[in-house]
């Protein structure tokens, strides 16, 4: 591979990798791929919203009860280190459509509606005749789903909202109820013989978290919390019911992959399961940490994708869209800064990422109060460590999407009573937060220990830096860079 200097943008950002070849399927258990894809595949993105990759039991949870989800992975190939491009759902799903960054499309501000000049996966698909569709959960894409007046008439008088004329098929925000009944309409508008693309989006496990969401909850009891829970009853009791969303999911899940099989679409239908970013939980959504960042992504192609199998490559959220472009058989645009990992599906060495991007920016219509509702930070992953850039260091940590939830009343009492553990204390109600952050994620999981400034982090403190600063200067992104104004190191110690 070239050096960093001489590679083009798009490898730069899209690739930049380490070396791992896949499992060769063995062609005398199942068809080849070139005999597979002599039939244009139907394409099904399935999409969760705010799930953390480490809540479905295929992924290690031993509490949590996701039979569908299961199955599924068993049947398909499971992704351990995906990642969004951002921590909430606009920004990010407009890199899943589109295999662009949040800021290169200018969609970082939550509120923005996707620029009509750029194209998106399923339009690039209807162009070579797909029947392209989405339903179910808003997508977020055209802007907030309630406009105030002067807003709404913007974005009318300037034809900003487009997202509808993009597909043939447009049902957002139709409930759990309806979810039988729109993806049959679906099929029975589908024209013989054309291939399709449909996006199911679900609401679960969103906040507000429903009490007796399943018929059988998880008993807050026996959950194992995540080493940056503090172990109250309160907050027990909220990740029960997350865990409870999380399982009706999997029942629709089941639902939408039933109604496949009925139609006979299974066996030519690759299917992409995928949470849109993290959950609602302590260092999750809205925050650049792993719980914020980090999804499930379980991909199952008949035919093509080993079953069972599961890969360890880094993959971003920019990633679905060359991949899946280049799997119909449709040319990929330059402009996708995304790297196609189709080559792992089809059991192909492989050069995976090196890094992965993420950015953060303004949550919901709000004005700038906290760092919930307005923050700037950026981050790079590597497959060891994770540099968080705090732009807007001197705000504290506030939640998205619990801030009034009983639990975090309670903390906040612990806190203010000095009844919290000194390390809860530091991470959520420090008056302040570090400009940067560096952990190391195989020895450090849960990000406790800031490694930046410490003698024995220096060279992957100075790899990632530079890193981000070259990202952010290719996505033409709009914060002061990381390395600006920085005294360069002196060679001789004094």
């Amino acid at each position: 591979m070239g050096t960093a200097s001489s590679l083009s943008r798009r490898e730069l950002l899209g690739t930049l990798g380490l070396g791992a070849a896949a499992t060769i399927v063995p062609g005398a258990v199942r068809e080849t791929f070139a005999a597979q894809t002599k039939r244009t595949p139907n394409i099904l993105f399935l999409l969760s919203d705010d799930h953390s990759a480490p809540f479905v039991s295929c992924y290690g949870d031993k509490v949590i009860r996701t039979p569908n989800l299961d199955r599924f992975a068993a049947e398909g190939m499971r992704f351990d280190r995906a990642y969004t491009t951002c921590p909430q759902c606009v920004p990010s799903r407009a890199s899943l459509m589109t295999g662009r960054s949040p800021v290169a499309i200018q969609m970082s501000r939550f509120s923005a509606p996707l620029p009509s000049e750029v194209p998106t996966w399923p339009g690039l698909l209807r162009a070579q005749g797909y029947y392209t569709g989405a339903c179910r959960r808003y997508f977020h894409l055209d802007g907030p789903g309630a406009l105030d007046p002067v807003t709404k008439d913007v974005f009318q008088r300037h034809g900003l909202q487009t997202f509808a004329k993009r597909l043939d098929f447009y049902r957002p925000d139709s409930g759990r109820d309806t979810t039988t009944r729109i993806v049959n309409e679906f099929f029975d508008l589908l024209p013989k013989e054309k291939p399709f693309f449909l996006w199911v989006g679900f609401n679960d496990p969103h906040r507000p978290l429903d009490k007796n969401a399943i018929a059988q909850p998880h008993d807050p009891k026996q959950l194992v919390l995540p080493k940056h829970f503090p172990d109250t009853p309160a907050l027990r009791e909220d990740f029960a019911r997350y865990y409870d969303e999380i399982g009706r999911l999997d029942g629709d899940m089941a639902t939408v992959l039933g109604l496949l099989e009925k139609r006979g679409f299974a066996e030519n239908t690759i299917v992409i399961f995928m949470g849109d970013n993290g959950g609602a939980l302590l260092r999750g959504k809205g925050t650049l940490y792993e719980l914020g960042c980090h999804v499930p992504l379980i991909v199952r192609w008949p035919g093509v994708v080993k079953p069972g199998s599961s890969c360890a490559e880094l993959i971003s959220g920019e990633d679905l869209t060359p991949t899946f472009l280049e799997a119909a058989g449709v040319a990929v645009p330059k402009e996708i800064t995304g790297r196609s990992f189709l080559k792992l599906l089809r059991g192909e060495p492989f050069e995976g990422r090196k890094y992965v991007f993420t950015e953060r920016s303004a949550h919901g219509q709000g004005l700038p109060q906290n760092s919930a509702a307005f923050d700037l930070g950026r981050a790079v992953t590597t497959k060891t460590h994770r540099l968080i850039y705090n732009a807007l260091w001197q705000i504290p940590y506030s939640p998205v999407d619990f801030g009034g939830q009983p639990f975090w009343n309670e903390l906040q009492e612990m806190h203010k009573n000095g009844k919290l553990a000194p390390e809860f204390d530091r991470i959520y109600f420090s008056p302040t937060r570090p400009m940067l952050e560096l952990y190391d994620l195989r020895n450090d999981p849960y990000e406790f220990n800031n490694l930046i400034g410490k003698p024995e982090a220096a060279a992957i403190e100075s790899e990632l830096r530079a890193a981000l600063q070259e990202w952010m200067i290719l996505e033409r992104d709009y914060l002061p860079l990381p390395l600006s104004g920085r005294p360069a190191r002196s060679k001789k110690r004094r």
